[in-house]
């Protein structure tokens, strides 16, 4: 299966600040009149601006980026394609600054007990988890709990999570359908690779999304309990440092009142 929006060895690293306004008008949909008019400029400056007959200012590249919801790291690219330095810091989420936002994740997460939630960086790497998230973590192979953990191997590689996955199939298709989707956007290399890497992994399931679905649900035996989870991915909406910004919350829920009944029992096992 392809990846959509990619061609082979392109690098958004390489190319102009014109073409890189253009991918992200096109990708979110948007005509060079209905930018403009967001933007309150000219369509024909626009126009220049993309095929690099006029090279915007700073302030420009800034404000075309807001209108596009262009991340933060993609920002600082297009303001290095333009020839201007970056103004949004990358700030490791060890240093001293940053502890507000690690506080912040570890009351959310905790909160979150006796439901599982996790946290992760762009790349799918595991930066955080709370208690609850041993249930699926356990009877994992030892090598995949390895720092850097990663989420999408650790789920659909066969010595994962996948052996108790009830609808691999199904969650399978989800997963993969998230990373490709972030990879259009992204063009990451890292997320391409583990995008062909988590193609060669066994699955004896169709991956096909039920029509009947409002979403798609994990379900997981753990203890010789079918578990039923709804995941949602929340993010720092203000956040100004690439870093932070990069962080997605996953927490799941219990589909149904079995599955919460569960989980409540298996947090009381873990505090005796």
């Amino acid at each position: 299966m392809g990846i959509p929006g990619l061609q082979a060895g392109e690098d958004v690293k390489q190319r102009p600040v014109g073409e890189l306004l253009r991918q992200w008008r096109e990708q979110r949909r948007l005509s060079q009149l209905a930018l403009s008019i967001q933007a309150d400029i000219s369509t024909r400056h626009l126009s220049f601006m993309e095929t690099g007959r006029s090279s915007p200012s700073r302030d420009m590249v800034l404000r075309l980026a807001e209108e596009l919801d262009v991340p933060l790291r993609d920002r600082n690219q297009m303001l290095l394609a333009a020839g201007y330095a970056p103004v949004y810091g990358e700030t490791s989420l060890d240093a001293p600054e940053m502890v507000a936002v690690r506080s912040a994740v570890r009351r959310i997460l905790t909160g979150h007990e006796p439901y599982p939630a996790c946290v992760v960086d762009r790349r799918w790497n595991l930066v955080d988890s709370n208690a609850a998230t041993q249930l699926f973590t356990a009877g994992v192979a030892p090598e995949l709990m390895r720092p850097p953990v990663n989420t999408l191997r650790l789920s659909l590689h066969p010595k994962g999570m996948a052996a108790r996955i009830r609808n691999l199939g199904e969650w399978r298709a989800h997963l993969l359908a998230r990373l490709r989707r972030e990879i259009a956007v992204t063009a990451d290399e890292v997320l391409r690779e583990l995008y062909k890497e988590a193609m060669t992994y066994p699955c004896d399931e169709p991956e096909v999304h039920q029509d009947n679905d409002v979403v798609v649900p994990l379900r997981i035996e753990y203890k010789g309990t079918e578990l039923a989870f709804l995941s949602t991915i929340s993010t720092f909406g203000t956040a100004a440092d690439v870093t932070v910004a990069e962080l997605a919350i996953e927490s799941f829920f219990p589909a149904d009142d079995e599955t919460a009944e569960a989980l409540t029992a298996f947090r009381d096992q873990r505090r005796r």
